[in-house]
């Protein structure tokens, strides 16, 4: 059995491996995979071992809850509300994050508070209070830090918790022994420089701050579910046995039924046509730009939009058996599954809080068993702690994501989540959707063969017509300055073309059934019009007075930069495919003209999906590129999605990336802009650390017999510095180009 959990109670990579490994340890159970971001699990098991209840339990006793995952169309709107209640505390934090900091640096800048702020005890309590404050509005880190510690599995909570209790409990002895005269208070540095309940009040600030980030990325596969169910009509017109048509509700319709959908009516279910001819707006399933010709025996596609014509069909698929129907089972299966994303800070807190906390107990026994006094054990053990304060750690990944993100933002580069730019970096193979993104998107006109006159005579004709390839027409005519001739009697006959009368003669254009309906001879176009079909053209026939004037080729061209953009992927060592519902000719020859040396045709929606999973499953770290509808589950599965900024609502909602510019090198910025902010996290991260654990021994006390050690106030300081290191080194991405 193959069974869907959503889960409850995960805030990093710990907690997700933690829940993975209590379901896989399970007997019966053959994979587990949880993913952190949609809180959900997937769990392929035999229902003979294992049942939905047992597996529940199993997610219970590892400390975290876990149900039926159902879709619900409420969810977008609760984890809308959270994330702005998350905004609230996080404003409200760095206000008084502010507030604490002016009162505990305000004599750096030579300001200076009234007389009654220096008494150090009136200082140490003003702190105390702002600080409170932080500390409630964020305790959440505390307890399900603790929670960990306690159950040996410590997360990023942990170092938090850790991090900002050490702080703030340091400072409070501080403030305690002030107030009972057990320092003396000459000694100490009237502007409270001994005191660090600012430390502990900016852990939790910028930790909520990247959390708030990452919280950000939950909510799109429900955006684009939501989305997809809209594209379903919420009626249809049933044609009844009397020949009656009534207006159902879209639900009630039933296989077998027959279906009427007037020009402008979107099909409601997939079926099959019984009468009457149209041409189908498929944009919206298979993502290409061309109408489909219609007639009876073929196929039609729910959510597409008929055009032109009068269709009966029969309804042969209905509710969850229709395509959009499965397209939407696809995005939100995509959306569960798991990405291989590293969380690094949360995997080194694994082990470096219990090693911490080790070396601050081993210090503290250490030097009583050595005979040193207890403030003295006491002050290099908290020393300890301060130093290794996960400060810098926390702020590292956030800072470089801030300052990557505002970078991509310049350049045309919209980033969805910070997840995705610790993933882009490692992105080997590049698959592109063909219309839309490699190409414009719509028809033009790409080549005119014939008598002087052909644009002309067409021209005239199209202007009546609404059909894309007419707009193409008339758009070339217009910037050709072409004027048309006046047509009387004009007719379109959907499905096959147009027709008219200029100064009394028959003109006709449209495709090669209708002209061969009206018998006129084209056998001397004949090369010619195999040559446009190689080349992916959509062929129009133009005929006047009975004879063959001309050919028409319209086809979807290639953008500007997609050559140039193609080469640099290449460049980068990218393995760069196309994938297209077009047929072979159409797109072979866009992918020589694109410089693309691999590519798939008649590629059906499911298909993409299917297709990246294959790469995926080969070991590559595929970046999907799309703008349709049909792109979304691909865009979904993916390790990145990257949608094009003209693209459909859908493929937005679903990508990772957002291109604003519509462009390909903007694709190509965005998997430099990964590589830039990987490479800037890690190096933030061994400051970090450099920092930190390289003053460990320092306060413990390793060379005090050198008369060297240091003090929470000296170690506070380090600590600062290497958070000081981390922003400045942030900071750099601001600078990054395209």
């Amino acid at each position: 059995m193959k069974q869907r959990f959503q889960v409850g109670g995960m805030y990093c990579a710990a907690c997700s491996a933690r829940v993975q490994k209590a379901v896989s340890e399970l007997e019966g159970v053959t994979k587990a995979e949880v993913n952190l971001i949609a809180n959900s699990m997937t769990v392929d098991y035999d229902g003979e071992l294992q049942s939905f209840d047992s597996i529940c339990r199993a997610v219970a006793d590892a400390g975290y809850t876990a149900s039926e995952y159902v879709y619900r169309s409420k969810d977008a709107e609760q984890n809308a509300a959270a994330l702005k209640k998350m905004l609230r505390r996080l404003i409200i934090s760095f206000i008084l994050l502010f507030v604490l900091m002016f009162f505990s640096m305000q004599h750096m800048f030579g300001y200076s508070l009234p007389a009654f702020f220096l008494d150090p005890i009136v200082m140490a309590v003003t702190q105390l209070i702002i600080t409170v404050p932080i500390i409630i509005l964020n305790f959440g880190y505390f307890k399900r830090g603790f929670k960990n510690l306690v159950k040996l599995a410590p997360n990023m909570d942990s170092l938090i918790a850790l991090g900002s209790s050490a702080s703030f409990i340091y400072s409070l002895y501080i403030l305690i022994a002030l107030a009972l005269n057990e320092l003396d208070i000459a000694t100490i540095n009237l502007h409270g420089a001994h005191l660090y309940f600012e430390s502990a009040a900016m852990i939790l600030t910028l930790i909520t701050l990247g959390k708030f980030l990452e919280a950000r990325g939950k909510n799109k596969t429900g955006a684009a579910i939501e989305g997809l169910m809209k594209l379903t009509p919420k009626t249809a017109t049933l044609l009844t046995a009397d020949n009656t048509e009534i207006s159902v509700n879209v639900t009630s319709v039933k296989e077998g039924d027959l279906i009427v959908a007037r020009p402008g009516d979107t099909i409601a279910v997939d079926g099959v046509v019984m009468s009457g001819t149209s041409s189908v707006d498929s944009s919206a399933i298979t993502g290409e730009s061309l109408p489909q010709e219609i007639t009876v025996g073929d196929k039609v596609t729910g959510a597409t939009q008929n055009l032109s014509g009068r269709i009966v069909y029969r309804a042969e698929k209905v509710g969850e058996d229709t395509v959009i129907a499965q397209i939407i089972h696809l995005v939100e299966e995509a959306g569960g599954s798991v990405a291989p994303i590293s969380r690094l800070a949360d995997k080194i807190s694994l082990y470096f809080v219990p090693t911490v906390i080790g070396i601050a107990l081993l210090t503290f026994t250490a030097w009583l068993l050595l005979g040193k006094e207890f403030a003295f054990a006491l002050n290099a053990a908290i020393s300890v702690l301060v130093i290794s304060c996960p400060c810098a750690l926390g702020l590292a990944t956030p800072a470089a994501i801030m300052a990557g993100i505002g970078a991509g933002a310049k350049n045309g580069v919209l980033v969805k989540s910070a997840a995705v730019l610790e993933t882009s970096h490692k992105v080997d193979t590049v698959v592109l959707d063909k219309t839309g993104t490699v190409t414009e998107g719509h028809p033009s006109v790409s080549a005119v063969f014939g008598d002087e006159d052909i644009l002309k005579l067409a021209v005239s004709l199209e202007k009546n017509s609404n059909h894309p390839l007419a707009d193409a027409v008339c758009r070339y005519a217009e910037s050709q300055n072409v004027t048309p001739f006046e047509v009387t009697d004009f007719k379109d006959v959907p499905g096959l073309g147009v027709n008219g009368t200029v100064n009394g003669q028959t003109v006709i254009a449209g495709n090669r059934r209708f002209i061969d309906r009206s018998g006129i001879d084209f056998s001397q176009y004949d090369s010619t019009i195999t040559g446009l079909y190689q080349s992916g053209a959509t062929v129009l026939l133009i005929a006047f007075g009975g004879k063959a004037k001309g050919v028409i080729g319209v086809k979807d061209g290639l953008k500007t930069e997609s050559f140039e953009s193609i080469a640099k992927m290449r460049s980068m060592g990218k393995r760069v495919i196309m994938l297209t519902g077009d047929g072979e000719g159409a797109a072979k020859a866009i992918a020589q003209e694109a410089g693309i040396d691999e590519y798939r045709f008649d590629v059906l929606p499911q298909d993409k999906e299917r297709y990246v999973r294959e790469l995926q499953a080969e070991g590559q770290c595929v970046a999907m590129i799309g703008d349709g509808i049909n792109d979304a589950p691909a865009l979904m599965s993916a390790d990145v999605g990257i949608a094009i900024g003209a693209g459909t609502d859908i493929a937005i909602e679903a990508a990772d990336i957002v291109l604003s510019g519509s462009s390909l090198k903007e694709a190509v910025t965005a998997l430099r802009l990964g590589d830039a902010v990987i490479r800037n996290i890690k190096m933030s991260l061994f400051w970090a650390f450099f920092y930190n654990t390289a003053g460990i021994p320092v306060a413990a006390g390793v060379f005090s017999f050198l008369g060297v050690t240091l003090n929470p106030m000296i170690a506070a300081a380090a600590m600062s510095c290497s958070s000081v290191c981390v922003v400045l080194n942030a900071l750099r991405l601001t600078r990054f180009k395209k």
